[in-house]
């Protein structure tokens, strides 16, 4: 019942702001200008159609503000004004009270904010569809950001989130490829990650984790600053972290009169991207510009700087192969391969064949190629390849769905710096270089290196096994034995079975016989 209330709601909503108009006005058909027409009652929206799509989504709250971050990110599918609009939304929501803010501190750390930290600005500097934070100041001197959670967050995600459950059940059932998407495995996963997003002691150990990865002196640390955890100053609701200092992504003209290298950037962002997927296997998947900053500090200068880390994803050592020897694949040209790698993985049936596979896969992507990124429409690539998909019976894997929208997230932010790289020439040294390393002796040696623990406490154990082994009487007279004995009674059986069959098929001979020919 929640479910159709909240789907009234989003109807009433939509009609508030006119998405009907936003929706309509795109469809060139008569009846959707005669409709059009009806619904306006001869009146015109009088707010940009951009600023109503954001209004709208910020009304109907954090999932679908969610997804308009998303969507703000690819400029190449929408137009340059709802894009502006929709930017909007990545670090200027509307806050809530300060003063809630405050109690939600006192709450969860057992003190107002202005007994655990020097100085607590009131006014907070961003504010996010999940949470706002403010600066402030510990005791010590040191500088710190506190993330505070909106009240109220998880009874408005549980109705969206049923609203979406009974959708899911919906497609499923009427669409003809329902089963084929897992539309319920991918509101699953969405599911998960929107609850590990609302507990920020999960997102304080993400930015830990990372920290790790991308540790500060080491060099993967020079391309991606990660902030320090104050874990003393953390609960499910309030995550303190290292006060950062840079510009947005998004601000392109104020990093290069920073002095920042643009298309050295851009570069980066691919590099950064890649490691964390592929050498890490934990990658940041909310990288929309409003989550990535970079340092215009003179020591730091140009490094990128990464908030925000309640969503992640992570991938098994098998994702990992796979995904890789795919990319490579395509950067390649070895369409056979990619045909070869989804059958071998189980992605498509087993009785598909290989030939008619590849023919497809270069259909869709060989027209892509050797073109810088500005020219390369992803969002075309991924509907020619879900038309193919559907042909081939493809199998949606839900646990790289995060993948998908990371992917997303950084070929937008790759128009927004340079619209000149070439994302696939960019990546492919990379790529190539990571499985030399990882299937060559230097992996060898890294794989050994990881097992040595292991090694370590089994070896000294071997020549007592070793011994016990070999000290112990040979059975295998025995079992012959038994075996030569099991085959002889198999052999009587079946013989008893064959003369047994014989004397019923002879009693029941003779009994038609008797019965047809006896009495005459």
């Amino acid at each position: 019942m929640m479910s159709w209330t909240r789907l009234l709601r989003i109807i009433l909503i939509a009609y508030r702001y006119r998405l009907d108009d936003l929706v309509l006005s795109g469809i060139s058909h008569p009846f959707a200008a005669v409709l059009l027409k009806l619904l306006r009652f001869g009146k015109r929206p009088k707010m940009p159609r951009g600023m109503r799509l954001r209004l709208a989504l910020q009304s109907l709250g954090p999932v679908f503000v969610k997804f308009g971050q998303v969507l703000s990110t690819r400029r190449d599918l929408i137009p340059p004004d709802i894009a502006d609009e929709l930017a909007l939304l990545q670090d200027q929501v509307e806050p809530f009270p300060s003063d809630q803010a405050a109690a939600v501190i006192e709450l969860a750390l057992g003190a107002s904010p202005h007994q655990l930290f020097a100085h607590f600005e009131k006014d907070p500097i961003a504010s996010a569809s999940v949470a706002q934070v403010h600066f402030a100041t510990l005791h010590d001197g040191r500088q710190v950001a506190v993330k505070v959670l909106r009240p109220g967050m998880r009874e408005v995600i549980e109705q969206d989130l049923s609203l979406m459950r009974a959708l899911a059940n919906l497609v499923e059932r009427l669409l003809v490829d329902g089963k084929r998407l897992k539309p319920r495995e991918v509101v699953g996963e969405f599911d998960k990650h929107l609850h590990d997003e609302l507990d920020l002691l999960r997102e304080a150990s993400n930015c830990s984790q990372l920290r790790r990865n991308f540790a500060p002196g080491t060099e993967k640390g020079d391309i991606l600053w990660v902030p320090e955890v104050f874990w003393d100053y953390c609960a499910t609701t309030v995550f303190t972290m290292e006060r950062m200092y840079g510009l947005p992504i998004s601000q392109v003209d104020r990093l290069r009169e920073a002095g920042v290298d643009i298309a050295k950037l851009a570069q980066t962002g691919v590099e950064i991207f890649f490691t964390q997927v592929f050498s890490d296997g934990f990658f940041h998947a909310d990288m929309h510009p409003g989550n990535i900053f970079v340092s215009n500090r003179p020591e730091t200068l140009g490094r990128y700087i990464a908030l925000d880390f309640g969503i992640v994803g992570s991938l098994s050592e098998f994702d990992k192969n796979y995904l890789a020897q795919n990319f490579l694949a395509f950067f390649q040209r070895d369409y056979r391969r990619v045909a070869r790698l989804h059958i071998e993985s189980g992605w498509v049936p087993e009785n598909t064949r290989e030939e008619e596979l590849e023919a497809a896969v270069r259909a869709v992507c060989e027209p892509y190629f050797d073109r810088p990124l500005a020219e390369i429409s992803l969002g075309q690539v991924l509907l020619r390849l879900f038309q193919m998909s559907r042909r081939f019976h493809v199998q949606i894997q839900p646990q790289l769905v995060l993948l998908q929208k990371t992917l997303l997230n950084v070929e937008g932010l790759g128009r927004e710096l340079d619209p000149q790289l070439d994302l696939w020439m960019t990546a492919k040294p990379y790529l190539e270089r990571w499985m030399h390393e990882r299937m060559g002796f230097k992996g060898f040696r890294n794989k050994m290196a990881k097992e040595a623990t292991q090694w370590a406490q089994l070896t000294p154990e071997f020549p007592r096994l070793l011994h016990q082994r070999l000290s112990q009487r040979d059975v295998s007279a025995d079992i012959l034995h038994e075996l030569r004995l099991n085959r002889q009674a198999r052999e009587r059986g079946n013989k008893l079975l064959l003369a047994l069959g014989f004397l019923i098929l002879t009693g029941f001979v003779s009994a038609v016989w008797w019965y047809f020919y006896g009495q005459i």
